[in-house]
């Protein structure tokens, strides 16, 4: 016997006495009016006092039973939790089944029941055998017929990135957890946790809200006992795999840390902004191995790793490894951003080579127009972003254009003073200014108060003084516009608040957002909280990639670590993100001129916007 399993499954008896105390505390009532009963009926208590305390005790002793029965058969019956997956059937893996019962004979410990995929880099067995699932159809077929044993659940990117070999060595001590789980102690046990867990959150229904109080509290008293027993389960399991390819176990564990290493690069550089598009990168775990590759290509450490390739990859025991990375992939959408269950018009698979155009350049466009709107919103300086000269300021009065532009930046009675009237270079203008429709005075006293986004909301466009959406408009904008309550600050709020209103409503669309219990999506979301600066500077990258895509022969592309990239003839340029945030947060636009004037990249020629 494993050195784990005497002490999983004295933890198991210590959960289950919780149980047996549980059940005890709720017939103690009813015990007790069954004594009085018959003491009554004895004669042994004699007296209407005692009548009264019998009634009483009998009273409360059938309210207890019946919200104990209540409780003990919302334990029985409420569903547990299952990990979305993608079913394997063993005529689609059959050789993936057959590695897995090799295993298993080679451990003599009872073989999976099915297998699963998750995409994550991870796996684990799970139990699925509960007749709530029956019930509901989650499950269905040998894993679900009582007394089953576990499915086994195998991280996708394991079988795309790994070879047969190291995928043996790693699910080793997974199939050999099947042997601890099938002991009557531990499956009775895990058996309720699992039911207390779901009673859990069969309290957040209306009606039902007393149960979560209990489930909660037995929880709390078994947590200990519950945690250790794993641990045990997991120690026995892994005693028992030692003698399995325990040699390449320990270079197949390294692999899994890249792997992990690259998946979550894939996902928050790559996927994350094809999601936010409406697109779903149809094939990540193909992908995966790309941006491994090129993690082992950049990084010293990972060296050697990609002359494993040759070897043959684990993916190959599936009979149609595309159509299963597709499975995955949506169902990877579903998981880490909430998007539909399945496809259609508005969410669309997309391949890795029309990834630049249909993503990439997409994106950009997307959030060139959005930056353009919150600059009409906010009525900027449309008409007045000439060059900042000598002095780094553009002024009222008819300044000229850049140099090589071609045109001259109207002068003062050109541009209208709207609602809310013209930026001045000096300081940004008063709301008051604004409603009164003159444009702030030059020198130290135009600097009245910041552009307000109440202000802006009701104001009308400002009259461009370029032919459309230009990049110098943005340039002139940004100019000296960092610090506290400047016309930055105030376009990064703008987006902000754009982009969060967009999302509820792709949201409420799709249904996304809605909790519903067990099976609230996204369940892992990706998306960082990202601050107004860090969505302006991205904005303002995605006009300068436009503007170089249309004006100086650049385009989009795609890195497996990093996500859109610009390609100028086809080499990435990596140099352009230092020159936004100086313009972005010290309001500085010459070390961005200087790289766009390299590039060739002219900024006063309108963009195309989505």
């Amino acid at each position: 016997m494993e050195a784990g399993v005497p002490s999983a499954r004295s933890r198991a008896l210590a959960v289950l006495r919780v149980r047996s105390r549980a059940l005890a505390v709720v017939l103690l009532p009813a015990a007790l009016a069954v004594v009085l009963v018959a003491a009554r009926a004895t004669g042994r208590l004699a007296g209407e006092a005692w009548g009264t305390v019998t009634l009483v005790v009998c009273a409360v002793a059938a309210l207890v039973l019946l919200v104990g029965g209540v409780f003990a058969a919302v334990v029985l019956r409420a569903s547990p939790a299952v990990t979305p997956t993608v079913p394997l059937s063993e005529a689609a893996a059959p050789d993936l089944y057959r590695l897995v019962r090799d295993l298993a004979d080679r451990m003599d410990v009872p073989p999976p029941s099915a297998i699963a995929l998750t995409p994550d880099c991870d796996s684990w067995l799970e139990d699925r055998a509960h007749a709530a699932h029956r019930r509901g159809g989650i499950a269905g077929g040998p894993q679900s017929a009582p007394g089953a044993a576990p499915v086994l659940v195998i991280g996708s990117p394991f079988l795309w990135w790994m070879r047969v070999a190291e995928l043996r060595a790693v699910l080793a001590p997974v199939v050999a957890g099947t042997g601890p789980s099938a002991h009557p102690d531990i499956a009775d046990a895990r058996a309720f946790v699992r039911g207390l867990d779901a009673a859990v959150d069969v309290g957040s229904r209306r009606g039902l809200g007393w149960i979560a109080a209990p489930a909660r509290l037995l929880l709390r008293l078994c947590r200990t006992d519950a945690a250790e027993m794993e641990r045990g389960v997991a120690a026995a399991a892994s005693d028992r795999a030692q003698g399995v390819d325990y040699g390449l176990r320990i270079v197949a564990q390294e692999q899994v840390g890249l792997a992990y290493a690259g998946w979550d690069r894939l996902l928050t550089r790559v996927a994350l902004p094809a999601w936010r598009m409406g697109r779903w990168p149809a094939h990540l775990d193909a992908g995966v191995v790309s941006a491994l590759t090129e993690l082992s290509r950049r990084d010293r450490l990972a060296e050697g790793f990609t002359s494993r390739l040759g070897e043959r990859p684990a993916c190959d025991l599936l009979e149609q490894p595309g159509v299963i990375d597709e499975a995955t992939s949506l169902l990877a959408a579903r998981l880490f951003h909430g998007g539909p269950a399945e496809a259609g018009p508005d969410w669309s698979p997309v391949e890795w080579a029309a990834y630049p155009e249909e993503v990439v350049d997409r994106k950009w466009r997307t959030e060139a127009a959005r930056l353009h709107t919150a600059l009409d919103a906010l009525a900027g300086p449309a008409g007045l972003a000439g060059p900042t000269g000598a002095a780094g300021s553009s002024g009222v009065a008819g300044s000229a254009s850049p140099e090589g532009a071609g045109t001259a930046a109207p002068a003062a009675p050109v541009a209208p003073a709207t609602a809310a009237g013209p930026v001045s270079a000096t300081g940004p203008v008063s709301a008051a200014g604004a409603a009164a429709g003159s444009p702030a005075p030059s020198g130290p006293s135009g600097a009245a108060g910041p552009v307000t986004i109440e202000a802006a909301d009701a104001a009308p466009p400002a009259v461009d003084g370029f032919a459309g959406p230009t990049l110098e408009r943005v340039l002139g904008c940004l100019t000296g516009a960092s610090g506290e309550g400047a016309l930055g600050e105030a376009l990064a709020g703008r987006l902000s608040a754009d982009l969060a209103r967009e999302e509820r409503a792709a949201g409420a669309a799709g249904g996304a957002g809605k909790a519903r219990g067990a099976d609230a999506v996204p369940l892992f979301p990706l998306q960082p909280p990202r601050s107004g600066r860090d969505l302006l500077a991205d904005h303002v990258t995605a006009m300068v990639c436009c503007a170089a895509v249309d004006s100086a022969g650049a385009a989009p592309g795609m890195d497996w670590l990093d996500g859109p990239v610009l390609l100028v003839d086809g080499d990435r340029r990596a140099d352009l993100p230092p020159r936004v945030l100086c313009l972005v947060e010290d309001g500085d636009p010459e070390p961005l001129r200087e790289w766009l004037s390299a590039l060739g990249v002219r900024t006063e020629k309108p963009v195309r916007l989505v």
